[in-house]
């Protein structure tokens, strides 16, 4: 498996004023990351801003997509064709209404629950079959819609958890390239 390459997209908005966002979850985990590779993000062709290096002795290309999160795709298929990586090897980072505030929880394909950056991925790889770390935001309070909630930063008590859960996150994606789905889901979704 350390042979491969391994392309992690780190989903969320760009520019300053979506920076500590629930939405922008993803790129939070990929600042860790990237600091656990020693790298600094770079502009790439594929608009997307990326990190090549080794994360656990894998060969990774980190990624965060310059687009909005409904346009994900567009950068994420450019990326896997131009390093020619193979869908199960492209792993999403992303926020997660279904999951409490905290939770990290892994999976192989399945649908978007409406997550408009995964449905973009979805279609623009012509596949859904790739790997997810899914990072718990929780609900939205009392009737609030869904799609306020995630674009709203994260609140006080959220933020004194935060930096340890999006470290968290990270070691999930570790756990995921070295040991596996399996072993990675016992790991995390025991906690």
């Amino acid at each position: 498996m350390s042979g491969d390459l391994w392309l992690v997209v780190g989903l969320g908005n760009p520019g300053p004023s979506y920076a500590g966002h629930r939405h922008n979850a993803g790129f939070m985990v990929l600042d860790v990351l990237a600091g656990r590779v020693g790298g600094r993000f770079k502009s790439h062709k594929a608009r997307a801003d990326v990190v090549e290096g080794r994360l656990a002795g894998t060969r990774v290309v980190l990624a965060k997509p310059r687009t909005y999160m409904n346009e994900s795709g567009g950068p994420v298929k450019a990326l896997r064709d131009f390093y020619k990586v193979p869908v199960e090897n492209v792993v999403v980072v992303h926020d997660e209404l279904d999951i409490p505030y905290g939770a990290i929880r892994l999976k192989q394909g399945g649908g978007d629950n409406g997550h408009n950056g995964l449905r973009s991925i979805t279609r623009s790889l012509g596949a859904k079959e790739y790997p997810r770390v899914r990072f718990g935001v929780g609900r939205p309070p009392g009737r609030m819609d869904a799609a306020a909630f995630v674009l709203k930063d994260f609140s006080a008590t959220e933020r004194k958890e935060l930096d340890l859960n999006a470290e968290r996150a990270g070691d999930a994606v570790e756990a995921l390239l070295t040991e596996g789905l399996a072993a990675a889901q016992n790991t995390f979704h025991a906690t």
